[in-house]
């Protein structure tokens, strides 16, 4: 039976993520604190609503923010950076902080930051409804022999990874329900992939052609899959999934 490995959320879209170890799931919610906020770029408004991802900074136009990462304390957030000391700061009080330390970072394929605003309860993930995120272990070892490289699974900052189960078999679960924990969700679709997996979250740089083997290999440019949780519940590293 499958089993859950990795737990991540990713409090800023467009920035890394943190690795916990355990998390409540809610109805027609995403997983708490991720993507909870989003950085707008110059040109852009803040409608209250969902957004498309280029309204706001990404890494597949900004790749130096790969290699970011966020954590949560209480109500602020620490963001560190290989290049650049850390910062802690207070969400809806101190932004101007934020946008600061990101200049160095943020790529000229970008506009420039102009402020961090918080997401609907609905969340502001690349999905236009509250999703969750599943990866599958092997599905990334079966990539990283095609591509004859290791990748790294924060690449594709998902939510929940799982092991034991047949390469891609997640693509075949649309319309599934499954049980993870004491939480259920149902699978809306696969995730289409852009460039941004092709950052290396260590170095900032695209440095494998990950889209191109996808499609090379497999005939798709799919990698992991969103659901939408209908029954609420709690998901810890090791429990298991089942589809219904």
């Amino acid at each position: 039976m499958a089993r859950v490995t990795d737990l991540f959320r990713h409090p800023i879209k467009g920035l890394g993520g943190e690795a916990i170890t355990e998390t409540a799931l809610h109805k027609d919610r995403p997983l708490p604190h991720d993507r909870q906020w989003a950085i707008l770029q110059e040109g852009q408004r803040d409608t209250g609503t969902w957004q498309r991802r280029g309204t706001f900074g990404h890494v597949a136009r900004g790749p130096r923010l790969a290699p970011t990462r966020t954590a949560v304390d209480g109500s602020a957030i620490t963001v560190t950076h290989p290049d650049l000391p850390p910062l802690r700061f207070e969400p809806g009080l101190d932004d101007q902080r934020l946008l600061e330390w990101l200049t160095p970072i943020w790529g000229d394929a970008l506009q420039p930051p102009t402020s961090l605003i918080p997401a609907p309860v609905t969340g502001m993930t690349d999905a236009n409804y509250p999703s969750v995120s599943i990866m599958s272990r092997a599905s990334l070892a079966a990539l990283q022999d095609a591509a004859e490289q290791l990748v790294d699974p924060r690449r594709f900052r998902g939510n929940i990874w799982i092991e034991d189960l047949p390469p891609w078999a997640e693509n075949n679960w649309t319309n599934r329900t499954l049980r993870i924990g004491t939480a259920e969700a149902t699978i809306i679709e696969p995730i289409i992939r852009c460039r941004a997996i092709e950052a290396n979250p260590e170095t900032g740089v695209f440095d494998a052609n990950l889209i191109k083997t996808l499609k090379g290999h497999w005939d798709h440019v799919y990698f992991g899959v969103n659901a939408r949780v209908t029954k609420p519940g709690e998901v810890r590293l090791g429990d298991t999934l089942e589809v219904l």
